[in-house]
């Protein structure tokens, strides 16, 4: 008797353990501040969701200001965080590198583990005060997708962090001081604005070696602060980075070189490439001779298909 009362107890937790999640399903849940939602926080959204989901699950934010240091997790996938109006519906954290000696990686705001993300129409801020590198957007999963999103930030806004991932930006506006587009992954930047908030750096690709293709902005614009007058379109963090600019509108705070080596061996290794800019930065007469103009029958090559189709074929769905 005693043995069968403990296996129906066994039985009945099992059952319970496997009790259907109510948030398991596609629909969408709502988010808002203001208590009129589901949740309040972000986070406890992201917290229901089942993991390793095979269907398309939105998390629909409400106008609002979310305060909150957010980790998508490595085993969640297919999930869409969607802001209602992209300049009010604001996630944002205020860490900086040299709060408790934290260091660069560990001060984002919103932090990308999962694979198969998508964020659309919101805003993801670093407010730190300008006292050291402050990351709004850390990302460490394949497959991720931005859609009209904004990055705000000062000193390494946008930190793609692991090399062999893919990452897509559409209609986005990026603004930073130093090195606000940095790390190893493979990143294609359509039709977005780069706002430079002072004189610096605005790429630090670590692309490696054996990755061909590191950040491609296709289609963007680069603007400047009042003010600013030296900007560089970006510094090899290490030894191959790969950074193109193609199709793009340079305002004049671009410096006429284009590019700084950061350190002087990495002129024999790192991979800058320009093709068919324009605007008043876009000259090409004094640009470093280890940069490279692309021809035309080159630049064609080089497509979103191109591009995303390392270990896998992946074409961002919008």
């Amino acid at each position: 008797m005693k043995r069968l009362m403990l296996l129906t107890i066994a039985l009945l937790s099992l059952l319970a353990a496997k009790a259907d999640n109510p948030f398991d399903n596609p629909d969408t849940i709502v988010v808002a501040r203001d208590g009129t939602g589901q949740f309040r926080n972000i986070s406890e959204a992201i917290e229901v969701c089942r993991a390793f989901m095979d269907y398309h699950k939105v998390i629909f934010v409400k106008r609002g200001t979310y305060k909150e240091k957010l980790i998508v997790p490595q085993w969640l996938t297919h999930i869409e965080i969607c802001g209602e109006d992209r300049d009010q519906t604001v996630i944002t954290w205020d860490d900086h590198a040299n709060i408790n000696k934290m260091g660069t990686f560990r001060t984002y705001t919103l932090k990308v583990e999962g694979n198969d993300i998508t964020f659309k129409n919101i805003t993801i801020e670093n407010n730190a005060a300008k006292l050291g590198q402050a990351v709004a957007l850390h990302t460490e999963g394949d497959r991720l997708t931005f859609v009209n999103c904004r990055f705000l930030g000062h000193q390494d806004t946008i930190y793609t962090g692991v090399a062999g991932t893919r990452l897509y930006f559409k209609d986005c506006y990026i603004e930073g001081t130093t090195d606000f587009i940095f790390g190893p992954s493979t990143a294609w930047f359509e039709h977005c604005t780069i706002f430079c908030k002072q004189d610096s750096y605005i790429t630090a690709a670590s692309t490696p070696k054996e990755q061909p293709f590191g950040y491609v902005f296709n289609r963007c614009t680069i603007t400047a602060a009042p003010g600013v007058t030296k900007v560089y379109l970006g510094r090899p963090w290490r030894d191959y980075g790969y950074t193109l600019f193609m199709n793009c509108d340079l305002c004049k705070e671009i410096r006429p070189e284009g590019w700084h080596h950061w350190e002087k061996h990495r002129e024999q290794t790192a991979r800058y490439l320009e093709y068919n800019n324009r605007g008043e930065g876009a000259a090409t007469t004094q640009r470093v001779p280890w940069s490279r103009q692309l021809t035309k029958k080159e630049a064609s090559e080089i497509t979103l298909e191109a591009v995303f189709s390392m270990q896998s074929r992946w074409m961002p769905s919008l």
